[in-house]
């Protein structure tokens, strides 16, 4: 090969010089694009109780890589009891996948990477109302060691102590129907207690919760009386009972009931519907879950039968056996005033989720 010519030589060493910038541009600007296109580390977690605007609340923080992020919320608050969160380009760092936490309201937080995404499970204890959370970021605070974060703040109770439902039941028309009363007490427990002095209660927080929420509530009882009134037949009882339901145009129709044995021994709950109904057996169904969940007895099933109440209904419906009042240990629970109120949140959120379709 023959040699350079001088002017060749110094047009290649200019051309040399030339592409040895752009190249180290293009790699800057490579390396530039890729460092912005890296998703955010997840690499700090905490949680505490606080008081946050004059309400106790579980606090997390959720610190990651980074001064922005996006992110989407989806709850689960009755069966599931979750509270989903999905942030964008982000991805586990040092922080374990799973991380059990001790306080009343949730029970532990699992991190799983999902393509470029981080989903964050928050496992509820309970049910949950969407006000029962806020989630929001904080900027870093570098000088107190704090990276970005992500804060999820748990309230103990929705806003104001009140409404624990969502808008699944405003402007339904709801009748509640306490089994017995008056005349009748119903079944009899081993200490005395009486299957009406426990329905009454159950029914009456039930109202009260649903009402909050916006429904009509309607109830066959408000006091310890006979529908139908004193001397009448166990059928005239029974559909003065459906008259009322009829008479209101509700929407669904719920008989609230303790259940009975000879054996002391016979214990937990049970849900029924009248067998031609398939609207029947699904309310059967939720409210089942949710007495299961809640209530924590023995779960007896959800069993269709054909109670008159049910049958001669024009409306969904379901009979409710909250518990054996003739079981010791079930017949103490039963008269509890805070179990009482577990049931009746129990059963406003089966209604709720029936009229939601959840």
């Amino acid at each position: 090969m023959g040699a350079f010519h001088p002017l060749s030589k110094k047009i290649f060493s200019r051309m040399g010089l030339l592409g040895c910038i752009l190249l180290t541009c293009f790699c800057f600007v490579l390396g530039t694009q890729s460092a912005s296109a890296e998703s955010h580390r997840l690499n700090y977690f905490k949680s505490y109780e606080t008081e946050v605007e004059g309400r106790q609340a579980l606090r997390i923080e959720i610190g990651i890589t980074g001064d922005d992020l996006t992110y989407e919320v989806t709850a689960k608050p009755t069966l599931k009891k979750q509270l989903v969160i999905n942030m964008n380009s982000t991805k586990r760092g040092k922080v374990k996948e799973n991380i059990p936490l001790k306080n009343d309201l949730v029970e532990s937080v699992s991190l799983s990477n999902q393509s470029r995404n981080l989903q964050a499970i928050l496992q509820f204890k309970a049910s949950f109302t969407e006000d029962q959370y806020e989630i929001h970021t904080e900027k870093a605070d570098r000088r107190n060691g704090l990276p970005f974060r992500l804060i999820i703040d748990v309230f103990e109770e929705p806003a104001g102590g009140a409404n624990i439902l969502g808008d699944g039941v405003k402007g339904r028309t709801i009748l509640l129907d306490p089994g017995h009363g008056g005349s009748d007490s119903g079944a009899v427990g081993y200490s005395g207690v009486t299957e009406a002095s426990v329905t009454l209660p159950v029914a009456q927080k039930t109202r009260d919760i649903l009402q909050r929420a916006g429904a009509n509530v309607v109830m066959t009882r408000d006091t310890d009386v006979d529908v139908y009134g004193r001397d009448a037949s166990a059928r005239q009882e029974l559909q003065a009972r459906v008259d009322v339901g009829a008479s209101a145009g509700a929407d669904v129709f719920v008989s609230i009931h303790c259940n009975a044995f000879s054996s002391p021994s016979a214990n937990g709950m049970e849900t029924y519907y009248y067998g031609g109904s398939s609207e029947g057996a699904r309310l059967a169904t939720l409210l089942n879950e949710e007495l299961a969940a809640a209530g924590g007895l023995y779960n007896r099933g959800v069993k269709s039968a054909n109670f008159y109440v049910m049958k001669h209904s024009a409306m969904p419906a379901s009979l409710i056996e909250l518990g054996f009042v003739t079981n010791p240990r079930e017949e103490a629970k039963l008269a509890d005033d805070a179990y009482q109120e577990t049931l009746a949140e129990a059963i406003a959120r089966g209604i709720e989720r029936f009229f939601t379709g959840e």
